[in-house]
């Protein structure tokens, strides 16, 4: 992922997290908000819950090759901040993939 694609700042996330809408289920929480940039910006945070710093920099390489993979779900006008939860760790990448894309549709759906 690109740098400019990123959202990395502790403060941007808070405010980004406090302000916005957000969806979620059982592994992720989504929460999105019309885009302040030219693109798309997205920001990945999985919590000491999770696991080690592996584990959790394992999410954080999966999360980005699925936003990599289906980019065309994500709309253009948004940008979105990805938690992931702790039952995550319990399912693989084929299915924290098919949960993921569901949360899109949903923001896809609402906004």
């Amino acid at each position: 992922m690109k740098k400019e694609d990123r959202i990395k700042s502790k403060i941007e996330f808070d405010n980004f997290i406090k302000k916005n809408k957000s969806v979620k289920n059982d592994f992720f929480v989504v929460h999105f908000s019309l885009k302040k940039k030219d693109n798309s910006r997205f920001g990945i945070a999985v919590g000491t819950k999770v696991g080690n710093s592996v584990i959790r920099n394992k999410f954080k390489r999966r999360i980005k090759e699925i936003i990599k993979e289906e980019r065309n779900l994500f709309k253009n006008d948004l940008d979105y901040i990805i938690i992931v939860r702790k039952q995550c760790i319990e399912i693989g990448y084929k299915e924290m993939k098919e949960k993921l894309i569901e949360l899109i549709n949903m923001v896809n759906e609402n906004e």
